[in-house]
């Protein structure tokens, strides 16, 4: 069965626009709620986190679920009204509360009070942290720079390596991949609370250099059509580059998310949703190097009056990472 990418390519890229539109909303109600497009952890922003569990909860005794409501009162009470509650568990036994940096006499008088209307705490599942804001400023800047040295340096190598379009569409694509993760960590932060840390970035990181494998697999094997084939037009060979990569891009992509699914079942929860960035990052990978790097340049070369392939100059490259036969 052939896969025709060119014939469907508006379909493909409104499917994208779709997911990247609804994860901009979020990110921009995100915005106007917490200050940043996602929900930020304390590895960003600075602050104490407070992650306390019923002593009732162990025996499963527990009489009624913990009540936001009650919590937010006597935050309010302890003049900390801004704080951010979650109430955690499958019998909502739980509680995180995410506040300004508190002193250790602080934390006590706050433990007391919640005490005083929810009862006893677990002091085995007590968990308390804090984060400076000047280092939360320093992880986020540090891993922004990180992000967009990867991508100068992937457009400055996939550059030297093909045409400066095939490095302009890539990297098009690496956004794509960037953005739907991003988008659906914004929607999990407005749905279910969840916050980004600083793994998140090295989740970003991953999914770009990834992601721009299957993508410069495809464009050798389109050169290489190009090479082979001069004369054809170029939606033809892009469709027929796609079809013989095909298989590697799904089977590559396949394996590395059963083992990441794997580490967001049984991983524990400081990798579980590491492990499910990665499982959307690279997901998107696949999608945007089999249905939008492709189709934008080819695209691109029908506006720009190159729809009839040419022999293109291969540039020599450190690593030849183009595609056996036995890949078709």
């Amino acid at each position: 069965m052939k896969l025709h990418v060119i014939k469907q390519r508006n379909l493909w890229w409104a499917i994208s626009a779709a997911f990247i539109l609804s994860g901009l909303a979020a990110m921009l109600i995100s915005w106007q709620n917490f200050g940043a497009p996602l929900r930020p952890s304390l590895d960003f922003v600075g602050g104490s986190r407070l992650q306390l569990e019923l002593a009732c909860a162990r025996e499963k005794t527990c009489e009624q679920p913990i009540d936001p409501a009650t919590v937010r009162s006597v935050l309010a009470e302890q003049g900390l009204a801004n704080s951010s509650i979650q109430v955690l568990g499958t019998e909502q036994d739980a509680l995180l509360i995410r506040t300004s940096t508190l002193n250790v006499e602080q934390r006590t008088e706050l433990l007391q009070a919640l005490e005083a209307k929810l009862g006893k705490f677990d002091p085995a599942a007590t968990q308390i942290d804090t984060v400076g804001p000047t280092l939360g400023r320093q992880i986020f800047t540090s891993g922004l720079l990180a992000l967009l040295a990867a991508f100068a340096g992937i457009m400055v190598y996939l550059s030297l390596r093909f045409q400066f379009d095939y490095a302009l569409f890539a990297i098009v694509a690496l956004l794509h991949d960037v953005l739907v993760t991003l988008g659906l960590f914004s929607i999990l932060g407005l749905v279910s609370g969840l916050e980004v840390d600083s793994l998140f970035i090295v989740a970003l990181l991953t999914i770009v250099g990834f992601s721009v494998n299957d993508t410069v697999v495809i464009y050798d094997r389109i050169r290489e059509r190009i090479k082979e084939s001069p004369g054809r037009h170029i939606n033809d060979i892009v469709d027929e580059a796609v079809n013989q990569t095909l298989t590697r891009s799904i089977n590559t992509t396949l394996t590395t998310i059963l083992s990441l699914v794997a580490i967001f079942l049984f991983g524990g929860e400081t990798l579980k949703y590491f492990a499910l960035a990665l499982i959307v990052g690279f997901v998107a990978g696949a999608y945007s190097s089999i249905f939008i790097a492709s189709t934008l340049l080819a695209f691109w070369r029908e506006r720009t009056g190159r729809a009839i392939a040419q022999p293109e100059p291969v540039a020599d490259g450190p690593l030849d990472i183009t595609p056996s036969p036995e890949d078709a």
